[in-house]
């Protein structure tokens, strides 16, 4: 029994390892199209509005109701200390340094993860990757460099609209339901806030949507087993991605604030 244990552990450790080397590899393979290969400009477009632009409404919504129930959470609080000239400070710190990116990258973890990898693991199960090689064309390149790169301009994308509505939705909430005024919000946000906050929010935002992309890309690239196996590359992609978008905050937020 004692064996059986170490030899499911030792499994399990070198397949960890395994993945850990195979996402470098492709990391570094994807790095060196992204700077040398060639541009497949058409290609990064339709993905960046497939994964993009698809996504702002999710996060829009999503958003307004964060900011909104922040400030219900936070703005009755403040105003019984009399602090109540912070609120607006308060929720643009938390939404353009923690909030916005964060929540942004899990819903796209959510959306644009899922899609990748399922539209990848498709490809992988039905052969149509082993086309493209047929054919001399690299899947790396063709595959994983046009989402990759859409993932890390459009993600920052998306976290400008949602700190801007995340923000309104604190705004409205404090103004219509608490009684600020629209001049005691506003000046607390230019008091608190400054323009770090929104850069190093934007730069974790890049970061996460590498990581959705490549994780996303890692997943489908390596689908087996039929449909089965891309429910199972599709799930794993989600889950991985949020956990890695969490760990990576952790030590951006360390870095950056």
């Amino acid at each position: 029994m004692g064996l059986q244990v170490f030899e499911l552990l030792g499994k399990k450790v070198i397949y960890m390892l395994e993945t850990i080397g195979q996402l470098i590899i492709l990391t570094g393979q994807t790095g060196w199209h992204l700077l040398h290969g060639k541009r497949r400009y058409g290609n990064t477009i339709r993905q960046m509005s497939h994964l993009g632009v698809d996504t702002l409404p999710i996060v829009l919504l999503t958003m307004l109701f964060t900011g909104m129930v922040m400030t219900v959470q936070t703005a009755q609080e403040f105003l019984k200390y009399g602090a109540g000239s912070t609120v607006g400070g308060v929720i643009a710190l938390a939404m353009g340094r923690e909030l916005g990116p964060v929540l942004t990258g899990v819903v796209a973890a959510g959306r644009v993860g899922a899609a990748i990898a399922a539209e990848i693991g498709s490809m992988k199960v039905t052969e149509q990757i082993d086309a493209l090689r047929v054919m001399a064309t690299n899947p790396v390149a063709y595959l994983v460099v046009p989402r990759v790169a859409a993932c890390i301009v459009m993600v920052p994308l998306l976290v400008i609209f949602a700190d801007a509505i995340g923000t309104f939705g604190g705004f409205f909430v404090a103004t219509q339901y608490y009684g600020l005024s629209a001049h005691t919000f506003s000046s607390s946000i230019t008091n608190f806030a400054v323009m770090n906050d929104i850069t190093g929010g934007l730069i974790k935002a890049a970061v996460f949507g590498f990581i959705i992309a490549i994780i996303g890309c890692y997943k489908g690239l390596n689908a087996g087993g039929g449909a089965e196996g891309v429910g199972h590359a599709t799930t794993g992609s989600v889950v991985t991605a949020i956990v890695m978008i969490f760990v990576s905050n952790y030590f951006l937020s360390l870095m950056l604030f």
